[in-house]
């Protein structure tokens, strides 16, 4: 099995890194934020844990 030529592993590394970046980015402009007004108004529920030692 021949190897492949430094330039081929350095083509494929880039194209692996910036194939990692599209996708982290996409997944980062894609999330839904909620707005400070609908986080205002629901109620935060704070459920206490009493260890029973």
């Amino acid at each position: 099995m021949p190897q492949a030529a430094p330039l081929y592993w350095l083509i494929l590394f880039l194209f692996f890194i910036l194939s990692l970046l599209m996708f982290n980015t996409i997944n980062y402009f894609t999330m839904n934020s909620n707005s400070p007004l609908s986080c205002a108004t629901k109620s935060i529920k704070k459920t206490l844990f009493n260890w029973k030692w």
